[in-house]
C-alpha cells in the first residue's frame, strides 16, 4: 500500500522535477521540440523516468463488494489507479485497452493481487461495435455489470487549428466521446437500479486549452453528455457523474500528449504547483461509483490541484 501524501502537498521534490525533465528530454529525442505532435511515441508506463503513483493509499472497506466494473483505458495512468482501487474495494474488473497489452496484463495482475478477478479486452472504443463486444465479454466472463467507467481518451497537441487534420479531429472525437455513447448503449440492458456510470472529462473543459482545441472540445461534450444522460437515467435508479482531472502525471502527456516544453514544467501552474498523481484522482471515481454518492447524479468532481472552475 502506498504511503498517503500529506494533505495539501505543495510543490515537488527535486527527484520528481528531475523525472519530468528526463521525460521531456526523452520526448524531445523522439518527436523534436515542436508544439504540434501528430504521431506520439509509445505510452507505456514503463517508458516514464518518473513512475506514476497508482497504488491505493488506504485499506479497503468493501464499498464495491460483489460488483463488476468496466474501465476503459484501464491499462495505465488514471485507469490503472481506478482498477487497483476498485479491486481493493471488492470489485471484479474488465480492463479495456487499445494497444498496450503489456500494461493491461500488468494492471490485471494488480487487480488479481487484491484477490479479485480481472479480464483484459482489446478494443478501439471509437468503433461503433466495440461497446457491444466489451459488454458481451464482461458479462460472459464476469457474470454481470454494475459500473461503467468511461476513461479512455487521446490528445494531440497542435499549435494552430489549421494543423488539426480531418482524420485527427474525427479520431479524437470518436475515442473521447463517441465511444461513451457506444458503451452506454451496449451497457444499458445490463445495468440495473443502483448502477453507476462515471465519465472522465477534464479541467480543459472549464479553462480551455489553446494547444488542445479538439481534445478540449470533446471534454466539453463529455460534461454535457454526463448531465444530459443523468437526466435520462436518474429515474431508473442509474446515476451518471463525471470527474474532471487537472494535470495528472500519466503516460498521456509526457509521451506525446503535450509539447516537450510543457512536459518539463507539467502541473507547476496549478495553485499546488505540481501535477497530481493517478492515486489522488482514483478516489473521486470510487466515490461516484459506490453508494457513498447515492444522492449525486449529473455532477462533476474536480481533483485539479486547487484550480477554481465554478462548474
Amino acid at each position: 500500500m502506498a504511503k498517503p501524501p500529506k494533505a495539501g502537498k505543495v510543490g515537488e521534490s527535486a527527484k520528481e522535477k528531475k523525472g519530468k525533465r528526463s521525460a521531456a528530454a526523452k520526448l524531445r529525442r523522439a518527436v523534436g521540440s515542436g508544439k504540434t505532435i501528430a504521431n506520439p511515441p509509445s505510452d507505456r508506463e514503463a517508458d516514464l523516468d518518473r513512475a506514476p503513483k497508482w497504488q491505493p493509499r488506504y485499506p479497503g472497506s468493501g464499498r464495491l463488494d460483489g460488483k463488476v466494473a468496466i474501465v476503459t483505458g484501464g491499462d495505465s495512468g488514471i485507469g490503472r489507479a481506478v482498477c487497483a482501487l476498485f479491486a481493493r474495494e471488492g470489485a471484479d474488473i474488465a480492463i479495456v485497452y487499445f494497444e498496450n497489452r503489456a500494461d493491461a496484463v500488468e494492471t490485471a495482475a494488480i487487480v488479481e493481487a487484491e484477490g479479485r478477478r480481472a479480464i483484459v479486452i482489446k478494443a478501439d472504443v471509437g468503433k461503433a461495435k466495440a461497446g457491444e463486444k466489451i459488454v458481451a465479454q464482461t458479462v460472459e466472463k464476469l457474470g454481470r455489470l454494475d459500473i461503467l467507467v468511461n476513461n479512455a481518451g487521446e490528445q494531440h497537441p497542435a499549435e494552430d487549428i489549421r494543423e488539426i487534420s480531418p482524420e485527427q479531429l474525427q479520431q479524437t472525437f470518436a475515442t473521447n466521446i463517441f465511444g461513451m455513447f457506444y458503451l452506454v448503449q451496449a451497457a444499458l440492458p445490463r445495468l440495473k437500479k443502483g448502477a453507476a456510470i462515471v465519465n472522465c472529462t477534464s479541467v480543459t473543459m472549464y479553462q480551455g486549452s489553446k494547444g488542445l482545441l479538439d481534445y478540449s472540445a470533446t471534454k466539453g461534450a463529455i460534461t454535457a453528455f454526463t448531465r444530459s444522460l443523468s437526466e435520462s437515467l436518474v429515474g431508473k435508479g442509474i446515476r451518471v457523474n463525471a470527474v474532471a482531472p487537472g494535470p495528472i502525471w500519466t503516460p498521456l502527456n509526457p509521451r506525446g500528449g503535450a509539447p516537450t516544453n510543457k512536459v518539463a514544467t507539467f502541473g507547476e501552474s496549478t495553485p499546488m504547483k505540481r501535477p497530481g498523481e493517478p492515486n489522488e484522482v482514483a478516489p473521486a471515481f470510487l466515490f461516484l461509483a459506490c453508494d457513498d454518492s447515492s444522492y449525486m447524479s449529473g455532477q462533476v468532481l474536480h481533483p485539479n490541484g486547487g484550480t477554481i472552475v465554478n462548474g
